[in-house]
């Protein structure tokens, strides 16, 4: 599937890794980094980047391990730092100097907020983010469920998934295959995508790095539920809360202007994702759950609202869109007012500065 008119793909050495990404716009404008999320590339975004670059020199990477950028390790004991990092040294390379717009989705806003406390950024929007404190095995303040994070990391990641994408399968045969697992996850129950857009978005995913490097990442084996613990490497290892936290970003001074859009259907990021362990066991679904005392669903969507309302007191700007039919990827089921909310949003930042 061709680009859209005006998006271009190129690939550079930044010093660090050799990163492909997409770019609109013109060179001299106000630059806005994308940042995709897990089991995705910088072609999610490319259908919005000629509305972007109106305004702003939209720059979108494939980060390490996923897409066409090198296949390159990511270390989790830094969380999404590895990803903040690439991303600065590929601006570097781009000779963009000013505080950039950042827009993340998913993990990806993990890394955004990561940047945002080592430099300066001229706004967030964080789409459809993970929790502040990570995804799995924490308590409604963020405290975790055990001592060694059990329950999170990549040892949760149902092993077929990462088989069916090693092995290329673009089928919908099983519930695990990646077109189902798009199908299901990444958009509102019964949007579907356009045949020729759909083939495109699911060959993204299985250009995705697997192994104990990159995704899933390893596991060590847990004496507690439900007997695994993140490991130090790969990128679901990266978005544990052992070493994901982004509710530090309410100490960040000065406080960049904040967007949190997020589909009211996300079957991800809630409040008792199925794809969450303490969900799951309470379902009925998982064997020896110990109970809500132990191992509740993670309250999600609770702790965003939570983390950006203490932002909004700290003396942070704060805009929250929810919006009512879309599922993990509003960009993708309902582009027209996602669009619509962020190029507002950032047309307003820019009329305060």
């Amino acid at each position: 599937m061709d680009l859209p008119a005006g998006v271009r793909s190129t690939t550079v050495d930044t010093g660090r890794l050799r990163t492909h990404y997409l770019e609109a716009g013109a060179p001299d404008a106000s630059p806005l980094v994308l940042v995709h999320g897990n089991l995705s590339t910088a072609r999610f975004f490319a259908h919005v980047l000629p509305d972007l670059a109106a305004r702003h020199r939209v720059i979108a990477p494939d980060m390490r391990g996923f897409g066409d950028s090198a296949r390159a390790p990511l270390d989790a004991t830094r969380g999404l730092a590895d990803w903040a990092d690439d991303v600065h040294a590929l601006l570097t390379a781009l000779d963009v100097t000013a505080p950039p717009h950042l827009l993340g989705w998913s993990t990806g806003a993990a890394a955004v907020t990561r940047y945002a406390q080592d430099r300066p950024v001229a706004s967030l929007v964080l789409v459809d983010p993970v929790s502040p404190y990570g995804f799995g095995g924490t308590r409604a303040d963020g405290t975790p469920c055990h001592p060694d994070f059990a329950g999170s990391g990549g040892g949760i990641v149902n092993p077929e998934v990462v088989v069916r994408i090693a092995a290329g399968d673009a089928s919908d045969e099983s519930p695990f295959s990646p077109r189902n697992v798009l199908r299901g996850f990444y958009v509102a129950p019964g949007h579907r995508e356009p045949p020729e857009r759909e083939d495109m978005l699911v060959a993204e995913i299985l250009k995705t790095a697997t192994g104990d490097d990159n995704y899933p990442g390893d596991a060590v084996a847990s004496a507690h539920w439900p007997g695994t613990a993140p490991g130090t490497r790969g990128i679901a290892n990266a978005f544990s809360p052992r070493y994901c936290d982004w509710s530090t970003i309410v100490d960040l001074d000065p406080k960049p202007p904040v967007l949190w859009t997020h589909g009211a259907l996300d079957l991800v990021v809630a409040d008792g994702s199925p794809l969450e362990l303490g969900t799951l066991g309470a379902a009925g679904h998982l064997p020896d759950w110990p109970g809500i005392e132990v191992f509740p669903p993670q309250q999600m969507v609770t702790q965003i609202r939570t983390v950006l309302d203490r932002y909004a007191d700290a003396g942070g700007s704060v805009r929250v869109e929810v919006l009512p039919d879309s599922g993990h990827g509003p960009h993708l089921d309902a582009t027209a007012g996602w669009l619509a909310t962020v190029t507002g949003f950032l047309a307003g930042v820019a009329a305060r500065t």
